[in-house]
């Protein structure tokens, strides 16, 4: 044990919880045991490493800092500036971006920081349609973007891959003043190149979010689109297994002129994220940002990026050959996504069944959906977390074989299902047991998941 007060402070802080809020301290106690014991193949999650969840729990949380590095309207900022700072140029070197942003809050604020930035109540912007594997943000009429500018939505083709001469018309006819690219629920890679293209011939800025492929951009995984679009946003939580928060980049746009006023694009983003949208950032979170790019950096990070890829290809494979509906036909990046229409369940019903099993994923709409947003027709399956726990292809197809038993035994029960108990406690035990063999990184595995493992 180090002798330092921080050590002595995060010891001290855990001792007084347990102690004084012992109601608390039991829930925190059964989340961590959920986690442990539990397969996540939730695409929009990760889990950070220990060093990442001390950044967090730091004293830069008592810290008012609005403003930026050297420029802040609070005193008293020297030691979180070099935070900041360090988040901001790891960033920058990670990414090959010109520019960084490392203080909204989410990969939503950051999009919506731009948007409102760049458009006015009204203006049109181009985005991939939710029910063909968009974001909100990017333009569904269910939020805000869709109900504050005129959205139009892009989709697929007949075989569930990316239509760019969709893109391109769409982009000629209605002269969006953004166009979106990257989505939350497609599983091929994305050619930034092409949307470039069509957005220089229709003026529009491109806005690239990659959320759900960071990790693989940052490790030779997938194209990086710094230098494509004008503007690139993320998350740090999904594939750069950070906190939740996000980042704005830019690359060569950066030195460009500003779209609005004076300057840069680059000096255009800063005031776009404060003044303009978001208030005091949360330093804690920024110090754990800086810890997760680091880490981002490191051989061991692009070898469970290669996991992902190995992982997700097998499991597409797998689910396919034993007659499941994968959406595409396959998958480049760590998202696979089922069809689940011809199994005659929903995805909510597959959601619960697998979850009573200890198998974590996420109701999905797909593409033609007839059904609500928390009804669905399909799932989306991610192996962030399991790359993470070190499976190989082995074990992906093992998830594969649990997943098919669940998803062919469930039962439509009116709006229910039913699961029959063989095939649940079954199902368990495989699972029990893969999570004892693969535990996480760092984290202490409780002994009652030992125990269940047998």
């Amino acid at each position: 044990m180090i002798d330092d007060p921080l050590h002595a402070l995060v010891q001290g802080g855990l001792s007084k919880l347990a102690l004084e809020d012992p109601d608390l301290w039991d829930a925190m106690l059964a989340e961590q045991r959920r986690q442990a014991g539990t397969l996540s193949l939730v695409a929009s999650s990760s889990v950070v490493d220990p060093s990442v969840l001390a950044s967090q729990a730091s004293v830069a949380v008592n810290v008012t800092a609005e403003g930026y590095p050297g420029r802040r309207y609070h005193a008293g900022c020297e030691a979180v500036d070099d935070i900041e700072r360090l988040a901001v140029d790891r960033a920058r070197r990670l990414f090959g971006a010109r520019y960084a942003n490392v203080q909204p809050h989410s990969a939503t604020t950051a999009n919506y920081a731009v948007l409102s930035a760049l458009m006015r109540p009204g203006d049109t912007m181009l985005g991939m349609a939710l029910d063909s594997g968009g974001h909100l943000t990017h333009g569904s009429p269910a939020a805000y973007a869709g109900r504050y500018f005129h959205a139009v939505g892009y989709g697929l083709t007949e075989t569930g891959l990316l239509d760019y001469d969709e893109v391109a018309e769409l982009a000629a006819r209605h002269r969006p003043r953004v166009i979106v690219c990257g989505a939350t629920a497609y599983s091929r890679t994305i050619d930034f190149r092409r949307f470039r293209e069509i957005a220089d011939q229709t003026g529009a800025y491109l806005l690239a979010d990659i959320s759900h492929t960071a990790g693989l951009v940052v490790t030779g995984h997938h194209p990086n689109p710094i230098d494509h679009a004008h503007i690139t946003t993320c998350c740090t939580h999904k594939q750069l297994y950070g906190p939740r928060g996000g980042l704005i980049l830019s690359g060569e746009d950066a030195d460009g002129a500003a779209p609005i006023g004076s300057g840069t694009l680059g000096d255009f983003l800063q005031r776009t994220v404060f003044p303009f949208y978001q208030g005091a950032p949360a330093l804690n979170v920024i110090a754990a940002k800086a810890r997760a790019l680091a880490i981002a950096a490191g051989d061991d990070f692009r070898a469970t990026m290669g996991r992902v890829v190995a992982l997700s290809r097998v499991l597409a494979d797998e689910l396919a050959s034993k007659g499941h509906t994968v959406v595409s036909g396959g998958t480049d990046n760590h998202i696979v996504l089922l069809d689940l229409t011809p199994l005659g369940i929903t995805g909510v019903m597959a959601e619960r069944a697998l979850q009573e099993c200890g198998i974590v994923v996420n109701k999905n709409r797909v593409p033609g959906d007839t059904k609500p947003a928390l009804v669905t027709s399909g799932l989306r399956l991610g192996v962030n977390s399991v790359a993470l726990r070190g499976m190989g292809a082995t074990q992906a197809r093992a998830c594969a074989r649990l997943l098919d038993d669940v998803l062919r035994a469930v039962r439509a029960d009116g709006p229910r299902h039913h699961l029959p108990e063989a095939v649940r406690d079954a199902t368990r035990a495989a699972v029990a047991d893969l999570c004892a063999r693969f535990p996480v990184p760092g984290y202490p595995v409780p002994a009652s998941v030992l125990s269940k493992a047998g």
